[in-house]
């Protein structure tokens, strides 16, 4: 028996002023949880995919399932994930679901980098320690974009992800600061020019 993948209600919906990317660059950003992953979409619409505890380890296979299908439409030239956080006692479990999505960008060949919580923090607020309020409140400063239905930030996440590996392309959305994008620098993004349009 197979377990869907729960979306929460009302988020396929894309966001009011979507930035669309230029140049036809397709980013990816995913904020892997095992209760609910954000997922921000070339086009910058924001989903989560959530799941229920009582489905135990059946979650991965739907949060694999929801990136698989994410992929497979809208095929990203390049993924940007929200890495572990070191020392975090969900490590171990977030660290299952990392694989799992792993699997996924490699059987696509989507290359991928991971950046650390810190890192998108400091690039999205100037703040290595900002909370998921500021994150959401730069994310309209930027881009006047607004997330329905993100309580623990996650989808918020994804676009700040999707945002960062376009900077990291020469292919930014908006305007920031040098300083801000300077931080990305600490990333080891991989080279894109080969994967397929």
């Amino acid at each position: 028996m197979t377990v869907p993948g729960l979306i929460a209600p009302g988020t396929l919906s894309p966001l009011a002023d979507r930035v669309v990317a230029p140049g036809g660059l397709r980013v990816i950003g995913l904020d892997l949880s095992l209760t609910s992953t954000g997922v921000c979409l070339p086009d910058g619409s924001t989903f989560r995919i959530k799941t229920r505890q009582k489905d135990g380890d059946r979650r991965l296979l739907a949060i694999r399932d929801g990136v698989r299908s994410a992929l497979a439409a809208h095929r990203p030239h390049l993924a940007v994930v929200e890495d572990l956080p070191k020392h975090a006692m969900a490590a171990g479990i977030t660290a299952k679901v990392h694989g799992i999505v792993l699997g996924e960008l490699l059987d696509a060949r989507v290359p991928y980098a991971y950046v650390v919580p810190a890192t998108l923090k400091s690039y999205a607020c100037d703040h290595g320690n900002a909370d998921k309020a500021r994150m959401a409140a730069a994310a309209y400063l930027a881009a006047g974009v607004e997330f329905s239905d993100d309580k623990g930030g996650d989808q918020c996440d994804a676009w700040w992800l999707r945002a960062a590996g376009h900077d990291a392309l020469d292919a930014p959305l908006f305007g920031m600061p040098q300083a801000q994008r300077d931080r990305l620098l600490k990333v080891e993004w991989p080279d894109v020019a080969g994967v397929p349009a």
